[in-house]
């Protein structure tokens, strides 16, 4: 996607100075709001006439009348040959005191405009300006797609802390920006002559002295009719010259009066590119629209959290590229492996399956798809592809479909492995179109395409057992992702279950350490780093901060390391363990109601949102276990919050009693009536348990809903799943 790469480099480029122009623009943007506190809330349907005769009264010697576009009465004259500008309020001709603009706006206004370098800054800032028009016409396509759409645009977003903070202040502030930047542009043209605002010359013209003499400004009929409002300014007749005339510029033109007779001597209306250029003057500085001012300053504040968050951004992607070593010639390679990656972190899971297949005494050659070519010497090839946004395809491998379709197909089997998040709609989409685009060629498929979920390192390791089968070798991958920074949590107690199908399980607190740890929330997840491990295990959280503890729920897995190690924790013991969020699965705040279902451990994220339901928002429990006597996690806790309101309803399925209810989706069909009630009043459905359980909800749920039924659910927010 050339969109993504423009935006990126317009960025990197121009970001420096249109931060310095963003932070400069905000402190401009006071002064509109300066302005409109200090004018006078006089008439502004007042005839011009009067205005002059009350200005005249009080201030002699005034030789211009200006009306600031903030309404205000600016009287410029001479007194003993000292200039004045003072402020005046047209009510009554009232003088209220000088008018001085303040050094400062003139000094971040040199800056803002030519960045203290006179004309060739006035053209690096049009650059700028030109760079950040670029900047939001680019962010604001990315940000539909990201979103799914133009109708998506304030659903829900999801990512990392730096890609929330990006999007969400895209969502508001880059149709401003696009608007501020466009009328810079305008603004700079007309500074350089590109488009000329003069009407032409002005007209030779002059005030004829008969016998009569000069009328006060109460009798000349253009004074009269003309409103306040609608003045920019005024000229009076010079008292010393007898040709002198009365010159007024409106925002329709400016006309020449003679002072004798009254009459029209000359006029010429404003031409086009005036009056654009004056509407990219109120657009761009806010002068006389101080609301508008007030928005441009909050949008120009946000340009440094923009710099900020898109440097982070770009620097983690180039970074979490890896270097790939012993990279075989494309022409010599047994096997090869293509990456399509948005940010760079699927480049890390392409090292480690090189670095295996090298041990495993295969040639291998690694390259991003958009390279896509398959000599006939290559046996096995290997696609990692992760999906970005709406289904699209990381902005490099825009055209890796178009290659494939165009390119020879070869006797190599091809293994396709799709990276995604879940809760978006469209889950590893780009992973399914290379799939399918593949098979219909005609290549020979070496694994069905499996999809990883939020970079998961054990549904990775797992695809590794099964592409070491397909192979008929042993093929150790060692992927060792990057991990934050991590903090010890002491154990402070345990509540222990015999569990179902014999594998015991363990509610485990944590004490909440003083430091070190971020914010979280029920139904982010904590990693948890075993002693000697470098790949963590990830387990949802049921607690948040404001609980003030670490709680989580632990099933003891045949041979699982970290599971093995929490279930020998004694009170006193501790871990390293760091957070990662799970913005997509959280619960937006509101009163709609929440259908939750879980089964097993999955019900522990369930269990910290009902305990944080401290408002008693309706919430509704589907928890399926196999005996309540082994398996009934968190059951005294639910029945007591049940009991206090913040549980509305509780249905629980014992699958090992002979009336035990059966399976959790069996329930769920039961309710059928009533859970079609609660989604039609807008219900979030957050599902927490096994995939085989999921897929058993998701069917049930899909016959309850109209079409797209889970599609529009997942698309608008309110269905997400946390699986295992």
């Amino acid at each position: 996607m050339v969109w993504r790469q423009l935006h990126r480099w317009l960025g990197l480029v121009a970001g420096t100075l249109a931060l310095v122009l963003g932070i400069t623009g905000t402190l401009l943007a006071l002064d509109p709001l300066r302005n409109a506190w200090q004018a006078a809330p006089g008439a502004q349907d007042l005839p011009v006439a009067t205005l002059v005769q009350r200005v005249q009264a009080s201030v002699p010697g005034a030789e211009e009348i200006r009306r600031l576009p903030s309404g205000g009465i600016v009287v410029h004259a001479f007194d003993n040959g000292q200039a004045q500008a003072l402020r005046v309020d047209p009510a009554d001709g009232r003088v209220l005191g000088g008018y001085q603009p303040s050094l400062l706006p003139r000094w971040v206004k040199n800056l803002h405009r030519a960045l203290l370098m006179g004309d060739g800054g006035r053209m690096a800032a049009a650059v700028v300006a030109l760079a950040m028009l670029g900047l939001s016409v680019t962010g604001l396509v990315l940000l539909q797609r990201r979103m799914g759409g133009w109708r998506h645009l304030a659903g829900p977003v999801r990512g990392t802390l730096a890609q929330r903070l990006h999007v969400l202040a895209g969502r508001v502030a880059l149709p401003v920006l696009a608007v501020s930047a466009a009328a810079a542009l305008v603004m700079s043209a007309a500074t350089f002559g590109l488009m000329p605002l003069d009407a032409g010359a002005e007209p030779d013209v002059a005030s004829v002295q008969g016998s009569q003499l000069a009328l006060p400004a109460g009798q000349l009929p253009l004074l009269q009719s003309l409103r306040v409002q609608d003045l920019r300014k005024l000229n009076l007749p010079a008292a010393d010259d007898p040709q002198d005339t009365w010159r007024i510029t409106t925002t329709q033109g400016q006309g020449w009066v003679d002072r004798y007779s009254g009459q029209m001597l000359a006029w010429q209306d404003a031409t086009a590119a005036q009056r654009v250029h004056d509407w990219a003057l109120l657009l761009h500085t806010g002068e006389g629209a101080w609301a508008w001012a007030l928005l441009l300053g909050a949008m120009g504040a946000s340009i440094p959290l923009f710099w900020g968050t898109g440097l982070w951004l770009w620097w983690q992607a180039r970074r979490s590229r890896p270097r790939i070593a012993d990279n075989s010639p494309l022409a010599q390679a047994d096997s090869l492996i293509f990456v399509a990656s948005e940010g760079g972190s699927t480049w890390g899971f392409a090292q480690a399956l090189h670095a295996a297949l090298v041990a495993a005494g295969q040639r291998v050659h690694t390259a991003a798809l958009e390279h896509w070519r398959v000599p006939p010497a290559a046996r096995q090839v290997y696609v990692l592809a992760a999906t970005y946004g709406d289904g699209q395809p990381p902005a490099h491998a825009a055209r890796a479909l178009e290659a494939i379709a165009h390119l020879p197909v070869t006797s190599a089997q091809v293994a396709v492995l799709g990276f995604g998040d879940r809760q978006f709609p469209a889950f590893c989409a780009f992973g399914d179109a290379l799939e399918q685009a593949l098979r219909r060629q005609g290549w020979p498929a070496l694994l069905p395409l499996e999809r990883i979920h939020q970079q998961s390192a054990q549904e990775f390791a797992r695809w590794g057992q099964a592409l070491a089968q397909a192979l008929g070798q042993p093929l150790p991958i060692d992927y060792r992702p990057r991990l934050p920074r991590t903090v010890a949590l002491t154990l402070m107690s345990r509540q222990d279950f015999a569990g179902g199908a014999g594998q015991p399980a363990a509610i485990l607190r944590f004490a909440l350490p003083g430091r070190g740890l971020p914010r979280f929330a029920a139904g982010d997840l904590i990693g948890i780093v075993p002693p000697g491990q470098a790949v963590p295990r990830y387990y949802s959280l049921a607690s948040g901060s404001g609980d003030g503890f670490v709680e989580v729920c632990v099933r003891r897995m045949p041979g699982g390391v970290c599971s093995g190690h929490l279930h020998a924790l004694q009170p006193g013991d501790s871990v390293q363990a760091f957070i990662r969020p799970n913005p997509g699965f959280a619960l937006p705040a509101g009163r709609a109601p929440v259908l939750l279902i879980g089964a097993g451990t999955g019900v522990a994220p369930l269990a910290g949102f009902i305990r944080g339901n401290t408002r008693h928002r309706p919430m509704h429990l589907y928890y399926g276990a196999r005996d309540p006597a082994r398996d009934f996690y968190f059951g005294t806790e639910l029945q007591d919050w049940q009991a206090d309101g913040r549980l509305a309803g509780l249905h629980t399925t014992f699958s090992r009693l002979p009336d035990g209810g059966g399976y959790v989706q069996q329930a769920l069909q039961r309710d059928a009536a009533q859970l079609r009630d609660l989604l039609a009043q807008g219900a979030l459905v957050r599902v927490c348990g096994s995939r085989p359980m999921a897929q058993g909800v998701a069917q049930v749920l899909q016959s309850l809903l109209s079409p797209p039924g889970l599609a529009q659910l997942k698309a608008q927010g309110r269905y997400a799943e946390d699986l295992f």
